[in-house]
This record gives structure tokens, sequence and C-alpha cells, in this order.
């Protein structure tokens, strides 16, 4: 089995980069399963309902959010929908569901969110301690567990990596639109990446207009980001999973 996770989606471009360019590595690298952070979706911050349609049309079988989540307000009409997850840490009896299980080629999948605390600005519970609490109750109902941990620091990823390894599939970082090149298995079976990357414009900083955020630089003033337009790109990371032992057999990075 072969599953693809897909880089921060950045407004419409990323919307745009998604339709392109899902079908084609479907067909060439034979994907059975799609995960796409979706956070950024709607100008940046947020999603709408639209964005979510959209991304889902492509046969997006779970959409994953982050430290935006509520970034547009109509999200919390479609919060529930069974594709869409957001940080399992954030408070209790907070709307919405921070993990899901899905049902491919008679696996059970699950899919956890995860947010950092290390320079996210955002109120959340432990990370560590809400996903070992998961981890418990769904290891005996599912054949693998993946992990999208939505973080800022890459020494609280890597960590967080280690703490899962031999419990889970895979984890692999979002949120910083840069992908990085550690890859590896790790000692006791985990697939890990520190970062996946973004879906969004390629001559951009982050996905955001090179010119505000020089301004923002230069002056030190509160100068409003826009989403950049141009090129495209789409950035993620592909598992491919030994169907028999249910464990990462090699990971691969997406760059196109």
């Amino acid at each position: 089995m072969k599953i693809l996770a897909i880089g921060d989606i950045i407004g419409e471009v990323g919307v745009k980069e998604l339709k392109n360019k899902l079908y084609q590595i479907r067909q060439k690298e034979e994907i059975d399963f799609v995960i796409v952070n979706g956070e950024n979706a709607a100008e940046g911050m947020g999603i709408t309902e639209k964005n979510f349609n959209d991304i889902i049309s492509q046969n997006v079988d779970v959409v994953t959010m982050g430290n935006h989540t509520w970034g547009k307000k109509e999200i919390f009409k479609f919060i529930d929908h069974p594709k869409l997850i957001r940080p399992a840490n954030y408070p209790k009896g907070v709307v919405g569901k921070g993990y899901n299980i899905y049902e491919c080629k008679n696996k059970k999948i699950a899919v956890i969110n995860l947010i950092g605390r290390v320079y996210m600005n955002v109120l959340s519970e432990s990370p560590f301690l809400v996903v070992a609490d998961i981890i418990k109750n769904i290891k005996d109902k599912t054949d693998m567990i993946i992990v999208d941990f939505h973080a800022e620091a890459t020494g609280e990823k890597i960590t967080m990596g280690y703490y899962l390894d031999g419990k889970v599939t895979a984890v692999f970082g979002t949120h910083t639109h840069v992908q990085t090149a550690d890859e590896r298995i790790l000692p006791k079976g985990t697939a890990y990446i520190s970062d996946i990357g973004m879906t969004g414009t390629k001559n951009s900083a982050l996905g955001m207009d090179v010119s505000v955020a020089i301004k923002r630089f230069e002056t030190a003033l509160p100068e409003r980001y826009k989403v950049a337009t141009g090129e495209g790109m789409l950035n993620g990371v592909i598992f491919d999973i030994n169907d028999k032992t249910n464990k990462v057999k090699a990971i691969t990075r997406v760059n196109m």
C-alpha cells in the first residue's frame, strides 16, 4: 500500500496545483490513500467550505488542519465531516475530531492530527500525552496509524518521532512550509520526516508575496500578508507500506 501526504495547501494556487497534479501522482506512483493539510487553503489562513469541497473532490481521503483551523468561521458548518480532522490536543470539548479511522484495501488506517506547543502561540494540551491516550484507545482497532504533527520547532517534531517510534506507522511534520531532507525510518520501524513542505506558489515567502514579506522585515510594521501568485509547486511524501507487516519499507519526498 502507498500513502501520499501533501504539504500545506496555500490559497487558490495551492488548490489549483492539487487539481493539476494529484491525478498524475496517483497514476504514476499507484497511490492508494491521500492525506492533505488544508489549514492554509483560504487565502493563507483557514479553510472555506468551497476549499474543502474542491480538495476532497480530488479523491482526497482526509484533510488535516493546524493553528489556522478556526481562520474562517464557516468551518463550523462542516467541522464534523468525516474527512476533516483538526488537532487532537485542542482543549477538551472543542468541536470537531482530532483523529478518525478510515478503510482502504481492507486495511483500517487511523489518521491523527496534532499541534505543537513550542513557538506556536496556541493554547493546547500536551501533544505527547494526548497522542499516547489516543493510541492506547485505538491500537487494537487499526492496522496503521499516521500522524500529522503541525509544529514549528524541529526539536519538538523529532522528539515526537522518537516518542512514537514503534507505536505508529509514520509521523510527518507540517506548518513550516519548507520541505526537509531528513526522511528516514526510525530504529523501531516508524517512518519520519520533519516537514513535508507546502503546495502553493514556488517563488514566494512560504506561499506569501515576497515584496510584502520584505517590507515587514525592513520596516517592522504590521503589513498585511497576501498570498503570492505565479508558478505553483506541490510538496509531499509517499509512504510505501508492506502489506503483511503494515510497516513502511520506503519513504520518498515529492517535489513537483
